[in-house]
């Protein structure tokens, strides 16, 4: 329990008796403000969503949002009316709110919170090479930027990741207004110019609160330098916002041991992601050929046998090919990487994926402690972190991981579906619902969250919208099988059996594609057919299907949780029963 004491501008708010002082006079704050305040003081400097301050005011009451944004106004008025208040309590729109004064905690030794803290964005790099076919090289060298950042000192700077960063490519919005909607004290931008293999790079660095410039540089080298110019940045960023290095992390940036790069390996390395990001089945296999051309430049490139590794894993993930044959090829790769760079989060993060999803739990969990402990700034990582804990039946902690995935990433669509799903697990429909909500307002035609959506739907009997966000789910997929099964099920909830036999059989005759049977036994599990649910669950052990680590929580089985048959097939994937 909290026992201490925090100040902020002319307060002392005493945690243990929910007492808030001004200048030494008793401020009265009614109960449930009280532990908003609390809620608030204690994340200083962080986000906390309107569904996380619901949660943590009202947990075992459904009430509506008109009620926080009252308690949100009372204690506006007790910090002081008018723009006083506003200092202490940001809004920041479709997010939530945040404490942004100064805290300190004091009467108890712990280390201060939101004191010493920055938090960076680092733009899209613009490319100022003729054609947007070049545009893959500034977005790749942007994304290399911002893992460089990440690894910097995690408990000084925190960094958005990627995909909400792309978000602002080209943007007319100021600095103040991208700080504003990511909650971002600095912002670093810059340029990228190409000719031949050289490359001029400029970047600078701004402070959000009076937009002013702190850093500029330019650079002019070679490709096989572009290692070196991102560790410059790197160093030059620390200096100013007045980060103290460790003496690994100079050394990890130091000149003389920063490593070169093959240039035509690299730019394949950066195309081939650059495809991957399209999570498209054509555009994951051509991301492969990217992959295994760029390490027939430089076989050791440890960065492309990891890219290799997440192509494999997300194209059985996603059930466009059979489990065995991909898992193989990705913790082979995953394992290269490991190999050739030791340091490389990525690489242990998709090795623990591939292994989670193989159901190869032993020393996994030190896998993916030693990923995010490496690159705590890959957002994606802390999810599948998630995903393990939700199968162990950790709920707490796997809903902590997942939010700080959102945190580092909140405009990413891919992390908002992910959040909305570990939530979705944890039977929290409310929380996914948001969250899902939260992902279709950054991109309304990513097929998974309209998928999710439909499966959140089910749950909260409302099987109409269930079939049209599945039928959202097929057109925006372009018919995946997957979102095709998502679609039999909510017709057979919603009572069109025949609907949801037609798409069955048209599954199982379109032989030239695969079709998951995790996929197809979910189906029947919602309709409470047993027998044929645990007939295809049965098909989807024999294919090592990746989705069976989710067994244990799909709310669709949960009709099947006390046949012998189900508890049987849970202790061959490694569960006890």
């Amino acid at each position: 329990m909290d026992c201490g004491q925090y100040e902020f501008g002319a307060y002392r708010f005493d945690v243990q008796g929910r007492i808030l002082f001004r200048e030494g006079d008793h401020v009265a704050l009614p109960p449930k403000v009280a532990e908003l305040l609390v809620a608030l003081v204690q994340a200083a400097g962080r986000v906390l969503t309107r569904e996380q301050l619901l949660q943590s005011l009202w947990p075992d009451t459904v009430v509506e949002e008109g009620s926080l944004t009252s308690h949100i106004s009372m204690l506006r008025k007790a910090l002081g009316n008018g723009p006083q208040g506003q200092d202490f309590i940001e809004t920041l729109p479709k997010r939530g709110y945040r404490f942004v004064a100064s805290v300190k905690r004091v009467g108890s030794g712990a280390p201060d919170r939101g004191v010493d803290r920055a938090m960076l964005v680092v733009l899209p790099f613009e490319n100022f090479t003729a054609g947007e076919r070049y545009d893959y090289f500034s977005d790749g060298l942007t994304e290399e930027m911002i893992t460089e950042l990440a690894r910097l000192s995690p408990e000084r700077l925190g960094v958005i990741a990627r995909t909400s960063a792309m978000q602002f490519k080209s943007t007319p919005k100021s600095t103040a207004q991208i700080g504003s909607e990511l909650g971002v004290s600095h912002v670093l931008e810059g340029s990228v110019r190409r000719a031949g293999e050289r490359v001029r790079i400029t970047a600078q660095l701004i402070r959000v609160s009076d937009e002013s410039h702190l850093w500029a540089e330019s650079y002019e080298r070679g490709l096989h330098d572009v290692l070196e110019v991102q560790a410059e940045v790197s160093r030059a960023v620390a200096r100013e916002i007045q980060i103290k290095l460790t003496p690994h992390e100079r050394q990890r940036l130091d000149p003389d041991k920063t490593r070169s790069t093959n240039p035509q390996a690299y730019e394949l390395y950066l195309r081939g992601r650059h495809f991957w990001y399209r999570r498209t089945e054509e555009g994951i296999r051509r991301s492969i050929e990217c992959f295994e051309e760029a390490l027939r430049h430089d076989p050791s490139l440890a960065a492309a046998y990891d890219g290799i590794s997440d192509a494999h894993t997300m194209l059985a993930c996603r059930g466009m090919t059979p489990a065995v044959e991909s898992f193989h090829k990705a913790k082979a790769a995953a394992r290269q990487a490991v190999r050739m760079q030791p340091e490389l989060g990525e690489g242990y993060a998709s090795l623990a994926h591939v292994r989670l999803h193989d159901w190869d739990w032993v020393g996994l969990e030190s896998e993916f402690r030693r990923a995010v402990e490496l690159d705590p700034g890959y957002a994606i990582a802390h999810y599948w972190y998630a995903e393990y804990l939700m199968a162990m039946g950790r709920t707490r902690e796997a809903l902590g991981r997942v939010q700080h995935s959102w945190e580092l990433d909140p405009l990413n669509s891919v992390i908002n579906a992910s959040v909305g799903m570990i939530h979705y697990l944890a039977h929290d429909y409310d929380g996914a619902l948001a969250a899902l909500r939260r992902g279709l307002e950054v991109d309304p035609t990513h097929y998974v969250s309209h998928l999710r959506v439909g499966l959140v739907c089910l749950q909260k009997k409302l099987a109409n919208e269930a079939v049209d966000a599945m039928r959202q789910a097929v057109l925006h997929s372009g018919g995946s099988t997957e979102a095709m099964a998502g679609l039999a099920q909510a017709q057979a909830v919603a009572g069109d059996k025949p609907a949801m036999e037609r798409i069955v059989k048209e599954l199982g005759d379109s032989g030239h594609r695969y079709v998951s049977p995790y996929n197809v036994a979910r189906v029947y599990g919602a309709i409470d057919d047993k027998q044929r649910a645990l007939e295809w669950l049965e098909k989807a052990y024999q294919e090592h299907n990746p989705d069976l680590i989710e067994l244990t929580r799909e709310p669709s089985f949960e009709s099947l949780r006390s046949d012998a048959k189900f508890r049987e097939l849970v202790e061959r994937i490694g569960w006890r029963a």
